[in-house]
């Protein structure tokens, strides 16, 4: 391989990874620098002269014409005088000599060397690049076209096709990509494994919502509207907390826009997930209640030093304040920064056990999964059927007939645990029996629901005691 095949071929390898023109001299230069220190121990001396637009390479060796018998004659820049006269007859004593170096004097291995040489340091360059590129980015969003999808990662190729890895876990759970389909992302993390930077895309990251709010929400963007905190889980169900610095604006009506125009852009985007915007504010108490949105909340008690909350409220409510699989408690938790406990309030609750006064005989994580659907006492375990609590919760059969077992023990000898209690109870948790989708159908209409409950109680006492009021007082009739 000629200089000039080796330039040629170097350059347009460079021009296809997008390297400018001084930094691709700058390493052609390097390179066979570093080949002259390889042969001649030192470059001072050499100048080298490329032009990669047309392959042209010269490599000259400047020597000062010393006397043959002078003793600097081993120096690297100085040639004796009859060497000189070799090159050319009319050279004298004092004089520069330029000789011209042959890239084929270097040797073949010299050569193909220098060529893998230059390739690895366009690549390493090109990986310099990208990671300086979205070391700078990450948290901003990007958009890419799917290239590949493996079991647990999506390939994502950028507008300059760099390899961009989207896992499956920073994937939402609906997300069903294929190939050549536009996704967008936020830049989640920028990892370097064995000197090869590692690009990482989620879209399940509190960051990917924030950005989208900010790109549909122009006083997010402008910052009259700050996003305070942002919870999710993925494809679910997300909380985000605002707060206004202009009196003059509504920070939630701000987010929703006329008729959801703002926001149904971002709950496409993210798979139909469920976004509650909630208010921020200082009052920690109103915030917590904010936070379980649409549960109404009664009273609270809250203990800062440890870091936990117990709310009490009504029982039609508490399924609410959970919502499905726990999703509506955990998030909530996770926004104020505190561990919530939701109690129901205790004004039918006074015979009753706390299922914390089982702990010596069930295990913690049942006990936790109980409460995770509503069922924080005895007998609102006694109340909910098996089939309903194995179907809502990780336990199995035999495992709630266990806890049946161990409450109806300390039951045993309480008169009151009859049928007509445990069909009181059933009402009582009747909030927590509510299935899955009845649950998040709730949450949406949880405010005109839970009147017309209300108003339908009310009718339904008066009606029982009228009856009875007319049975007792009415004399019976004598047979005919």
């Amino acid at each position: 391989m000629n200089s000039h095949e080796l330039i040629e071929s170097f350059s347009e390898f460079a021009r296809s990874k997008n390297i400018d023109r001084p930094t691709m001299m700058s390493i052609l230069d390097d390179v066979f620098r570093t080949m002259i220190r390889k042969k001649y121990d030192q470059d001072e001396n050499f100048d080298v002269i490329i032009n990669p637009d047309n392959g042209d390479l010269e490599i000259w060796r400047n020597r000062e014409i010393v006397d043959d018998n002078s003793e600097d004659i081993w120096d690297f820049d100085k040639i004796p005088l009859a060497e000189a006269q070799k090159i050319e007859p009319d050279f004298e004593i004092g004089e520069s000599v330029a000789e011209a170096v042959k890239l084929e004097d270097f040797g073949r291995r010299a050569v193909l060397m220098a060529r893998q040489t230059l390739i690895q340091r366009v690549k390493d360059l090109e990986r310099d690049n990208l990671y300086q590129k979205y070391k700078d980015q990450v948290g901003e969003i990007v958009t890419g076209e799917v290239y590949q999808v493996w079991s647990r990662e999506a390939l994502i190729m950028d507008k300059d096709d760099n390899e961009l890895v989207m896992p499956k876990g920073e994937q939402i759970p609906k997300d069903r990509f294929r190939k050549g389909d536009t996704v967008r992302a936020v830049v989640h993390r920028v990892e370097v494994i064995n000197g090869t930077p590692k690009i990482i895309l989620s879209r399940a990251a509190p960051a990917f919502l924030e950005r989208l709010f900010e790109l549909e929400v122009p006083e997010i963007y402008d910052g009259l509207i700050t996003i305070k905190n942002v919870v999710r889980e993925p494809g679910e169900r997300a909380k985000v907390a605002v707060e206004s610095y202009d009196e003059r604006i509504d920070p939630v009506g701000a987010c929703v826009g006329m008729k959801g125009s703002r926001i149904h852009p971002v709950v496409r985007e993210l798979e139909n997930e469920n976004i509650d915007i909630i208010n921020y504010t200082d009052n920690l108490e109103l915030y917590i209640a904010r936070a379980l949105s649409p549960a109404k909340v009664g009273s609270m008690k809250i203990n800062q030093e440890n870091g936990r909350v117990s709310v009490f409220m009504k029982p039609d409510q508490v399924s609410l304040a959970i919502g499905r699989g726990g999703a509506n408690i955990k998030l909530a938790s996770r926004l104020v920064g505190m561990e919530i406990d939701v109690f129901r309030e205790a004004t039918d609750y006074e015979e009753d056990i706390s299922l914390d006064e089982f702990q010596d005989e069930i295990e913690p994580w049942v006990l936790a999964e109980l409460k995770k659907i509503g069922l924080d006492t005895g007998r609102a375990v006694l109340a909910v059927k098996k089939d309903d609590i194995v179907r809502r919760t990780e336990l199995e059969e035999e495992m709630v007939d266990d806890v049946y077992r161990i409450i109806r023990q300390e039951f045993a000898d309480d008169e009151d645990l009859d049928d007509s209690t445990l069909e009181a109870a059933k009402n009582r948790v009747a909030a927590a029996k509510t299935d899955d989708g009845a649950a998040e159908e709730a949450a949406v209409t949880h405010a005109s629901a839970t009147a017309v409950a209300a108003e339908h109680a009310v009718l339904d006492t008066e009606n029982e005691a009228t009856t009875e009021e007319a049975g007792a007082s009415s004399p019976a009739e004598p047979a005919q």
